[in-house]
């Protein structure tokens, strides 16, 4: 028996196709405002009046809406150089919920038998400005060197494209002084325990701050090459690289005191968070 597949054809296509709703991922893109959230619950169909809301207030409260906290040092380190080996520090805790954070950052460093050379502390609202970036401001405090400055502290942090992790922020002491930094740093993965982490950091003055032995300009600059593997994600050892150049004015300082200008050091540490 044979079949007329194209009377067949003719006839489909003089039906139209039905036109399907629009709805879910196939909505118009815009920019108009969320849906209200539904309040008609299903379950209260079935259960007693209020007998599902406090599990409803513990699943908004579980996704999207909830408070966390972190502690990550990035940086906790022993630095082998010829004939001044010291330590090194720089991490940070943070708690709050995904667009308001309390943020506490760290670092500082040392020399064995010298005591520490630099330490400061700084306390940060931290405001997301999109899924990458936050705006923060707050203040920050040098317990060393001497004597100790206290700035009032404004910056910006995030992942900018191709996945390279920035910090930059600007600090105006309370003698008026205007110093700035910036650094970054990026994971590239060898394996998935394997990272090496390139890292820079660049230390800036608006002035002399001949006190602190601080030039104007660019005062110092590090550059860091790290390979950690992380035993667990929250526990990564690592060994590395770390040169570190004192700039301009700054190494004028420096010398006069009778210190070196430049240092490379061997480091092994730890990162870790919890």
């Amino acid at each position: 028996m044979q079949h007329d597949m194209s009377s067949m054809h003719g006839m489909a296509m003089d039906k139209p196709m039905a036109a399907h709703g629009a709805g879910g991922t196939s909505l118009e893109p815009g920019n108009a405002p969320a849906p209200a959230p539904p309040t008609d619950h299903y379950a209260d169909r079935i259960y007693p009046d209020g007998a599902m809301v406090d599990s409803r207030s513990m699943l908004q409260k579980e996704h999207g809406g909830s408070t966390s906290s972190m502690i990550v040092f990035n940086l906790a380190e022993y630095q082998i150089r010829n004939g001044r080996d010291g330590y090194r520090w720089d991490g940070e805790a943070w708690f709050g919920k995904d667009l308001d954070r309390l943020v506490i950052k760290t670092e500082g460093e040392g020399v064995n038998r010298e005591g520490i050379e630099s330490a400061e502390v700084q306390v940060l609202y931290s405001r997301a400005l999109d899924p990458y970036w936050n705006l923060q401001g707050g203040v920050r405090y040098d317990f060393t060197p001497n004597p100790s400055r206290a700035y009032a502290t404004i910056g910006i942090e995030g992942v900018s494209p191709y996945w390279f992790d920035m910090e930059a922020a600007l600090f105006l002491s309370n003698k008026g002084d205007v110093l700035g930094r910036i650094e970054g740093y990026y994971d590239q993965r060898i394996t998935q325990r394997l990272i090496l982490q390139p890292r820079i950091e660049l230390n800036l003055s608006a002035q002399d701050v001949p006190e602190n032995r601080i030039g104007a300009g660019i005062s110092n600059a590090e550059l860091g090459l790290r390979l950690r593997y992380e035993v667990r994600r929250e526990f990564a050892p690592y060994i590395g690289v770390s040169y570190d150049r004192k700039i301009g004015q700054t190494a004028h300082y420096a010398r006069a005191d009778g210190e070196d200008v430049r240092a490379t050091s061997f480091v092994i540490g730890v990162r870790t968070w919890f």
